[in-house]
């Protein structure tokens, strides 16, 4: 994986100037190949990689890359995982004069034989600027899942884009002005959802979205290249579904385990994760295998129990990182000079310990992120068709007494507490499956937000963006609506934006096996019946596929997910922290969101009546995000170099 920036012209020839700019975009996100640097300039188009080198450790598969004859560069961030049946498929080998033996070469040459369309090919994750001399076209190409992210900026007769925002901090005419709407949204999601970012002159490229220049023509077009579909298929019985989805996983890991730098994965104690590394030992190659593991300071939160039995099970070469308080405030501001924007993820900064240490050893990591969507495992997609029996069954003056009666119970700030759980439920029930869907995993809701933020005049609510992407889908079942609101927006612009920015900060490459395109459009033709039996039976398929792969102790459990205590550290070593940024000075700096809401939300959280420990964090990501990037523009300080 890598870093990629550069430069295309609509209009005139760049500059010395213009290479410059590239340069300092190039420097800026060194952290993510810190290997190797290189820029290419042609007449109209600039571009840049940093290089972390994982495939082909030779200097012969620098990036960017032209074919032989120079008539087509690329540079580009990425692993595609079956690049060597596609090289065998195509015959690329007697066609052409490979140099190395990268994933790299092997795109040049698809991109000769089949045009742009060859990335309907590919399975894996990437990102890259394609150019062809000859034709005088540009591609700015992002993988169907948006695994691998690219920004980009339209301005001045020029398209910008890179691997990160702070990239574009060094375009000298890069104007800085908030898009305070986006913002406004993340109060709700705790990320920024969509092609949006923090900033109205920067957007981002969504999964399965390309962007064309005509370099003759000095114009563009963006389009969709890949939509995620479900294509049911009722032929498919549970035994086949099972042992078909066992072969797939099996191949994906066989396929991502590929690497010429060293190589381990993340172990959570969860399904996905442990499933990978048994997997890696059904492939014959578990023992010494590095996994690494998070133990949460806080008993509630910790699952190291369960990721022990699956090291000793597999015989690894284990590494347990504790993270406790005094972890978190020690990373906290690298986290955020490298997340580059608001993201309430409470797994981020353990996520960036996690792979600090794990750069010790290791250049690339197995992550099971994309388990959940795949196999359909998120308990809200249970709690979705809970509600649908509930508001069937249960009369709504029942329902009303339920919900007063579910209020009552006293809070606890454990770990998906019972009470916390029935609160999200009773409430989200009432609603619009697709406002239930957010809703269960809300930091405010809408009617919060009135409250909190200021001069929010105009803004669509969360709620309607939701909605209105849910209503416009034509997929023949609500259940897979759902899980497409989490591929499209949680699992690209939360999940992906801590795994990529906390992973790529220690120069660590993340991968994900079960995110896999081959893989995801198998299970996309199963049954929604089928991948989750009724209420509790989630990711049903995956368990058949994996009983006689994944200890017992394993399948049976439940889906916990990665997270950090705050709200019961706020009582702790993070108070005076939590206290600094939403003082009264500190929160009227940002001049969004208004003190006396923002104080009566701590006063709550700390008399124990709500949990508010969500919110108050994403409050503080905001609050540190703004001066870091906005007010002080500092945040260069403390990048890991």
């Amino acid at each position: 994986m890598c870093g990629i920036s550069g430069l295309i012209s609509l209009n005139k020839d760049l500059t010395e100037n213009d290479f410059s700019t590239v340069k300092m975009m190039s420097d800026s996100i060194s952290h993510r190949g810190p290997d190797q640097q290189k820029i290419k300039k042609f007449n109209k188009i600039i571009l840049a990689n940093n290089r972390l080198k994982i495939m082909d450790l030779n200097d012969r598969s620098a990036l960017p890359m032209s074919s032989e004859d120079g008539s087509v560069w690329i540079c580009y961030n990425g692993e595609i995982s079956n690049f060597i049946e596609l090289k065998k498929k195509y015959n690329l080998s007697d066609k052409y004069n490979f140099k190395g033996t990268s994933d790299t070469e092997v795109m040049i040459y698809l991109y000769k034989e089949l045009g742009i369309s060859f990335v309907s090919e590919l399975s894996g994750m990437f990102a890259f600027c394609l150019v062809d001399l000859k034709k005088k076209k540009t591609w700015l190409v992002r993988d169907f899942f948006g695994i691998i992210p690219l920004f980009y900026r339209i301005k001045d007769n020029k398209i910008y884009f890179a691997s990160e925002i702070k990239a574009f901090y060094e375009i000298s005419t890069f104007n800085k002005s908030l898009d305070y709407h986006s913002i406004y949204h993340f109060f709700t999601l705790a990320y920024i959802p969509g092609k949006n970012t923090p900033f109205k002159e920067i957007n981002e490229m969504r999964g399965g979205q390309l962007i064309e220049i005509d370099n003759e023509k000095n114009t563009f077009f963006i389009k969709k290249y890949y939509n995620v579909s479900y294509p049911i298929d009722h032929s498919i019985n549970e035994k086949e579904a099972a042992k078909n989805a066992y072969e797939l996983m099996l191949d994906s890991v066989r396929r991502n385990i590929q690497s010429d730098a060293p190589i381990g994965t993340t172990l959570s104690g969860g399904i996905d994760t442990s499933s990978i590394t048994c997997l890696i030992k059904d492939l014959g190659k578990s023992k010494n295998f590095h996994t690494y593991s998070l133990k949460m300071g806080e008993k509630s939160f910790d699952e190291s129990k369960y990721q022990r039995l699956i090291a000793d099970y597999c015989q690894t070469n284990h590494h347990e990182i504790l993270v406790n308080q005094e972890d978190v405030l020690n990373s906290i501001y690298t986290h955020m000079a490298h997340i580059d924007e608001p993201n309430g993820n409470g797994a981020a900064i353990p996520s960036f310990i996690l792979a600090k240490e794990a750069k010790k050893e290791v250049s690339v990591l197995l992550n099971g992120e994309g388990g959940d969507e795949t196999f359909s495992a998120y308990s809200i997609y249970g709690a979705y068709r809970a509600k649908n029996l509930y508001t069937k069954f249960a009369p709504k003056p029942l329902r009303k007494l339920i919900h007063s009666l579910v209020h009552k119970l006293p809070t606890s700030y454990k770990k998906l507490s019972l009470d916390f759980q029935l609160k999200r439920f009773t409430e989200g029930a009432e609603l619009h499956p697709a406002s239930a869907h957010i809703y269960w995993r809300h930091v405010l809701t809408d009617d919060e937000k009135e409250d909190t933020i200021l001069n929010r005049q105009g803004y669509v609510k969360t709620e309607k963006v939701m909605i209105d992407l849910f209503e416009s889908l034509n997929y023949s079942d609500d259940f897979n609506k759902i899980n497409f609101l989490d591929i499209e927006h949680f699992f690209i612009d939360d999940l992906l934006v801590k795994n990529d920015r906390m992973f790529l900060a220690n120069a660590v490459e993340s991968r994900f096996p079960f995110m896999d395109r081959i893989l995801f459009e198998y299970m996309a033709k199963i049954p929604p019946n089928m991948r989750m039996k009724g209420i509790t039976k989630r990711r049903y398929i995956e368990k058949l596929a994996m009983k006689n792969t994944v200890p017992k102790e394993i399948l049976s459990r439940g889906n916990f997910g990665l997270e950090m205590p705050h709200s019961i550290w706020f009582f702790d070593n993070l108070k005076p922290l939590l206290k600094k940024y939403l003082s009264e000075e500190m929160i009227k700096k940002t001049e969004y969101l208004n003190y006396e809401k923002v104080e009566k939300l701590l006063q709550m959280h700390f008399s124990r009546k709500k949990d508010y420990g969500r919110a108050l964090w994403c409050i503080l990501m905001y609050q540190m995000w703004h001066e870091m990037f906005i007010e002080k523009n500092n945040y260069k300080n403390y990048l890991v170099r």
